[in-house]
């Protein structure tokens, strides 16, 4: 009797991850082929919100542009403001008064936190851990009320803009920023406690999403994922700007390159902000300059009323240049380019956005891992699509 074997066709399947999914981080679509429940493909599907925010911007004043930045990324709204606002001052070659640059310092590390500690918890909260995720947002509410005390607003500040800020600190705002920092790190030793060395959250982690450092290196990224695979690199220490250059600080690195690496270089991030936020009050009270406005407003003749209207109406106009600005933004290297034509409109405006460049490693990172395992990646890729798609 003859035997005959039997040929099984493998028939691979596709699974839409997101929009709609709680662990798709925002709009995130990824569609995605499963052999079982191993990934042989992930692809992302961007395209969701086409806002065109660079096309509003250049129909825009470049004090106009300003507040599409805040939408960019929500998460840390000021840190893309600030910078547009070094881009502009970039262009017009405008020097910042000492203490403008100390309170930009100061909320673009307050800004490093919130978006860190909405990046690990609710990561963790995917996971299957949710008190840290009750801890967090408790601090981030502190954090807002610094944003809504210095601008008026919670989310979209508009505080940075070209030439300083808003308004300078009261005495009761700097006071509430220093018992912050008095008082988070214990904070932060509790979220550890729960997390670092836990069984399952390190089962979960190690090993899961491995960047290495060439791979980090070829597909562009920046922030955490590079600093995660062992790659010292941070603009805040490379091309220093602001007073960035005499503070005293560390770059965070693990050599891994897995989720738990990225885990781990945020938390320690988050101390090296409280570090720098501390020597910025140290030094504030001492320096006697006050913030740079642009269009000062001058009342002794109707010539100069007239001038304030119209600078504050058609704003100012830059000479044609063009330049790029990059900061270390939260989720890593956020960049403007800018080109003027010489009127008070840039005539054109480009965004270098962290998340676009991370989103494109999705596919290799979670080739022929487990479903499961795509959810750790995202959420130690910390994408929003607000920058991503805009």
């Amino acid at each position: 009797m003859k035997k005959f074997k039997k040929f099984i066709e493998l028939q691979l399947f596709n699974l839409n991850f997101g929009p709609q999914h709680p662990s798709a981080h925002g709009v995130l679509r990824l569609i995605l082929q499963l052999n079982g429940e191993y990934v042989q493909k992930a692809d992302a599907h961007i395209g969701l919100l086409h806002r065109g925010t660079e096309k509003l911007i250049e129909s825009k004043t470049y004090l106009q542009a300003l507040p599409y930045f805040n939408r960019l990324d929500y998460v840390s709204a000021m840190s893309q403001e600030h910078c547009f606002a070094l881009a502009v001052e970039k262009l017009m070659s405008l020097k910042v008064n000492l203490i403008a640059q100390y309170q930009r310092v100061i909320f673009c590390e307050l800004t490093r936190i919130l978006n860190h500690l909405l990046a690990i918890t609710t990561h963790a909260m995917d996971i299957g851990a949710f008190t840290p995720f009750l801890w967090a947002f408790e601090e981030r509410e502190k954090l807002m009320i610094f944003y809504e005390k210095a601008s008026g607003a919670r989310m979209h500040a508009a505080y940075i803009r070209p030439g300083g800020v808003k308004s300078n600190f009261t005495p009761k705002l700097l006071n509430d920023i220093h018992i912050f920092i008095q008082q988070f790190s214990s904070r932060l030793n509790e979220i550890e406690e729960l997390l670092t060395n836990n069984r399952i959250w390190q089962s979960r982690l190690i090993n899961v999403g491995v960047i290495s450092k060439s791979e980090a290196l070829n597909y562009g990224f920046s922030g955490v994922l590079l600093r995660g695979s062992g790659i010292s690199w941070d603009l805040r220490f490379q091309t220093p700007y602001e007073v960035y250059s005499s503070l005293n600080f560390e770059i965070p690195i693990q050599q891994s390159g897995d989720c738990f690496a990225r885990y781990l270089v945020r938390m320690e991030e988050m101390r090296q902000s409280l570090r720098i936020i501390e020597q910025c009050l140290n030094v504030m009270p001492f320096i006697k300059e006050t913030k740079v406005d642009l269009t000062l407003l001058n009342k002794e003749s109707m010539e100069n009323l007239i001038k304030h209207f119209k600078e504050e109406n058609f704003n100012y106009k830059i000479a044609p240049n063009n330049c790029y600005m990059g900061v270390e933004a939260p989720k890593g290297e956020f960049g403007v380019s800018l080109f003027s034509d010489g009127s008070n409109k840039p005539y054109r405006c480009k965004v270098k956005a962290p998340g676009f460049f991370h989103l494109q490693g999705i596919d290799f990172l979670c080739k022929n891992s487990l479903l499961a395992d795509v959810v750790a990646v995202i959420g130690t890729m910390d994408i929003v699509f607000g920058e991503v798609d805009r």
